[in-house]
């Protein structure tokens, strides 16, 4: 589903030529469709920072399964993917503006289920479930997982977790909050990362709206915006 900020231009004017599409996935509190309209922390985050990089800024929002999002910005010109571990083999493949949030990963359970991993290393004998292409499919196997367990979505992950069909699932800390203030039978029992959240964009975007956005995203940041965007969403950001 795509949400379009509409800025008015006359047909070959150079304000027309700064138009991104960004793409992103179905993930409360950061980004989620309501009524058919993506919302959320990120959602938000990213709107105003390209209103206040400035009105020839035209710009989509679009909620797509995550494989599909992040290949979308990574072989599509002009297009952006949000929020993005930026990882040492995702470096290279895009331009970065961020970070938009630092995030703290840990696997989590069923409440009440009788996993038990005190750590790691335990966690390997589990069925584990993530996102196909999240970035934390990577990140187990790295880690020496294997048999992973992967969705489209976060959401059917996340129903795998509650009916039992995994063990496990890495989740992120603003999502943990969220879930656990609206009484969802979840519990984090070990801590798997820590990483920066980007937008990353494809490597055709200008380099001087690169500049702008991450200009415009530093100063929403530095004046609190940022941080009152995300506790109006339940969320306390990790600085």
């Amino acid at each position: 589903m795509r949400f379009l900020i509409a800025i008015i231009c006359m047909v070959g004017s150079p304000a027309c030529a700064a138009s991104i599409a960004f793409t992103t996935e179905s993930y409360p509190p950061f980004s989620f469709l309501k009524d058919g309209v993506p919302a959320g922390a990120g959602v938000e985050q990213v709107s105003r920072m390209m209103m206040e990089a400035g009105s020839d800024m035209h710009f989509t929002i679009e909620v797509l399964p995550w494989a599909r999002a992040l290949a979308l910005a990574e072989t599509q010109a002009d297009h952006c993917v949000f929020a993005t571990a930026r990882t040492p083999e995702r470096e290279n493949r895009f331009k970065w503006v961020g970070p938009m949030q630092m995030d703290r990963n840990s696997l989590v359970r069923r409440a009440g289920s009788a996993v038990h991993v005190p750590n790691l290393a335990a966690a390997k004998s589990y069925r584990i479930g993530t996102q196909r292409d999240d970035y934390t499919e990577a990140l187990l196997q790295q880690k020496g997982f294997t048999g992973i367990d992967l969705s489209a979505s976060f959401d059917l992950t996340l129903a795998k977790l509650l009916g039992g069909r995994i063990d496990l699932m890495p989740m992120s800390q603003p999502v943990i909050q969220k879930l656990l203030k609206e009484q969802q039978p979840i519990e984090p029992v070990v801590e798997l990362s820590q990483q920066e959240l980007a937008i990353a964009c494809n490597k055709s975007v200008a380099n001087a709206l690169i500049v702008r956005m991450q200009t415009a995203l530093d100063r929403l940041k530095a004046n609190g915006t940022v941080d009152r965007i995300y506790r109006a969403y339940g969320v306390e950001l990790v600085h």
